[in-house]
């Protein structure tokens, strides 16, 4: 149907209006990003449409597809072309229109569709677009449906099929707020800061707070998509300074921080401390686990270590299980072991029944976070912290390195890491205790203290954090010691954000 797509095309050419232009980097391992007409363009994202429909129809399941759009300036436009390629290979796209993420998984159960591709870049700056894609509910694509997906599409092996239609469902958004509210409002009374970052979630979150009976503040919730105060990214220290100064100033009792696609959330609590996700699910887990005994919760290697030793959840037979990072791997991975939520160090949660479906929406991540608030009337947020085993751990950092280089610099850093084991040398001046390599390589000194290097899975940039149950100081030895390791790769470039 359409010609083999090509890595690279200049702009306001009559090839870039005749060939797909797809990148091939843009295929992630769980999802696809790109920026928008400089690695792919709208015949791109066709011939992209057509290669899923073609991966469905191979899986062997029914080529029925929700779809949905964030709130970018190109991305109805996107979504349309997308939707053009999927009818093309047969299939019956559902539109629900502009949506967060997690609305468009809900659709999957809510229509009773199998099959769901959100157009979306989430937090990414504005320029970037992609998809998440899924064919089994609640799961969206790992490595393997991508890879493949990739071979068919940069191939040129979409396969043209009849049958294809495509239908608009109008007021979703109400249908996906009712799902939401329909439950008894919170008891007690409290006031939220619902932070958007002028993303999507702007449009929906607030309304379905206020209808939970929260007395909300909205904080940048005009939908916005040049972002002009700061990425929606519920890990940015931007957006949690400013989530802490409003949090202070309108004497709130929490702070939720909503991404882009309105899939993740962050907390500060009323004291204005910015919660880190990890210790948020550890708060939660603590939590759920009083209610559900013996529960299992998986989280990311990024994460905390405070999941297999904060002594509240080893009293309530938490079993905690380290897995790779990446929203879809983790979401796997819950389904996979039955386990009561999982938890992502970037703000994904992933709750099973009796709260959630199975997959990440950071609406009902904030309704959790509120539910434990309510269930402890005479604690506040900054007390349910302070109850925690004191840690100090960075932001979770990102030195630049290229699509083409950070998986082979990890597997370099990996190497050494390795081999001061074998050798028995020690890190940050302590000998090493284990190492994970699950996802990159965690290594972990004898006091606890641990540090991790992995690729991204969505920019091109490498991941760092550092977390010690010992003191500050032990901390910055440790990102010491594995940023000497890293800068023996000139590949690698300037962090993100600094300790």
């Amino acid at each position: 149907m359409f010609p083999k797509p090509q890595p690279a095309l200049k702009a306001n050419t009559l090839a870039f209006e005749t060939i797909p232009l797809i990148k091939p980097t843009g295929f992630r391992e769980y999802d696809a990003r790109w920026l928008f007409e400089q690695e792919i363009n709208l015949m791109g994202v066709q011939a992209l449409g057509l290669g899923l429909g073609t991966l469905i129809k191979e899986m062997g399941v029914q080529p029925e597809i929700v779809i949905g759009h964030d709130y970018r300036g190109y991305s109805t436009s996107i979504k349309m072309a997308l939707a053009t390629g999927l009818i093309a290979a047969g299939c019956k796209v559902h539109d629900i229109g502009l949506a967060l993420s997690p609305m468009a998984y809900f659709a999957q159960f809510a229509l009773d569709v199998p099959c769901v591709a959100m157009v979306t870049a989430s937090h990414n700056d504005n320029g970037w677009t992609g998809v998440k894609m899924g064919a089994q509910r609640p799961v969206t694509f790992g490595p393997d449906e991508m890879t493949r997906l990739k071979n068919i599409v940069l191939s040129g092996a979409g396969i043209p099929s009849n049958g294809g239609s495509y239908h608009f469902v109008s007021d979703f958004a109400e249908r996906y707020a009712t799902d939401l509210t329909n439950r008894a409002p919170f008891k007690r009374k409290m006031k939220v800061i619902a932070a958007c970052g002028n993303g999507t979630a702007g449009a929906f979150a607030p309304a379905i707070l206020e209808r939970l009976g929260c007395e909300v503040v909205p904080l940048d919730t005009e939908l916005d998509h040049t972002f002009p105060r700061y990425n929606p990214n519920p890990e940015d220290m931007d957006m949690l300074h400013a989530m802490a100064e409003v949090v202070r100033s309108q004497g709130a009792d929490v702070a939720l921080g909503f991404d882009g696609d309105g899939d993740r959330c962050g907390v500060v609590d009323n004291e204005g401390n910015e919660i880190f996700a990890d210790k948020i699910g550890v708060m939660l887990a603590r939590d759920l686990s009083a209610l559900h005994k013996g529960a299992t919760f998986v989280v990311d290697v990024k994460s905390t270590g405070l999941f297999a030793t904060d002594p509240v959840l080893l009293a309530n037979g938490v079993k905690a299980d380290y897995w790779k990072t990446g929203h879809s791997y983790i979401k796997r991975r819950v389904a996979d072991l039955g386990a009561l939520a999982g938890f992502e160090k970037s703000g994904h949660f992933f709750f099973n029944a009796p709260i959630g479906r199975g997959y990440d929406d950071g609406l009902v991540t904030a309704i959790a976070v509120l539910d434990m608030l309510d269930r402890n009337p005479d604690k506040s947020m900054a007390d349910l912290y302070r109850a925690l085993p004191k840690t100090y751990g960075t932001p979770t950092m990102s030195p630049h390195c290229s699509d083409e280089s950070k998986y082979g610099v990890v597997e370099k850093v990996k190497a050494d890491i390795e081999a001061m084991s074998a050798k028995g040398e020690k890190i940050a001046g302590q000998a090493i205790r284990d190492i994970v390599t699950v996802n990159g390589i965690r290594v972990t000194a004898e006091d606890g203290t641990w540090g991790l290097v992995r690729a991204s899975s969505n920019k091109p940039e490498l991941v760092v954090v550092i977390e010690s149950p010992v003191s500050e100081a032990r901390m910055r030895e440790m990102f010491a010691a594995i940023d000497g390791i890293l800068r023996k790769n000139p590949e690698v470039g300037a962090y993100n954000q600094s300790i």
